[in-house]
């Protein structure tokens, strides 16, 4: 789908603004697709200039939590010599902002990340009336 958007107006030629929302809109469809009941992790893996490399599942957890596996993660973007990431996950509950888990979970892997020369872009979370962005948030 992502890959898709962005070759038919051939990706050049989209604006940095154009290209990060379909980044968005490609994020929002994964995280939020059916089962909804449970929390569902999503990353995209982009080269120097935000260009996207390519994507991976990085979990389903529970109504209320979402355990990423750093390791699997951080290996996927290595794969696909990432020079930063963004993660993305749903709440099932309505409920936008971080929990205390999210925002430790998001500090532990950008440090992490960062030794790795890779840099965490931001850490969406998707309801389905609402994004939150961490990075906006100040939470990274």
């Amino acid at each position: 789908m992502l890959t898709q958007a962005l070759s038919r107006s051939g990706e050049s030629a989209l604006s940095q603004d154009q290209r990060a929302a379909a980044m968005i809109a490609y994020l929002r469809s994964l995280v939020l697709a059916p089962p909804a009941q449970y929390e569902r992790g999503h990353a995209i893996f982009l080269d120097p200039h935000s260009n996207w490399l390519g994507d991976a599942p990085c979990g389903i957890g529970t109504m209320t939590t979402l355990a990423i596996r750093m390791r699997a993660l951080l290996g996927d973007a290595l794969r696909h010599d990432a020079a930063g990431i963004i993660l993305a996950h749903s709440h099932p509950s309505g409920h936008c902002r971080p929990s205390g888990c999210d925002i430790a979970t998001t500090r532990r892997l950008a440090e992490i990340a960062r030794a790795l020369d890779i840099t965490l872009i931001d850490h969406l979370i998707f309801t389905t009336d609402a994004v939150y962005s961490m990075r906006a948030g100040g939470l990274l």
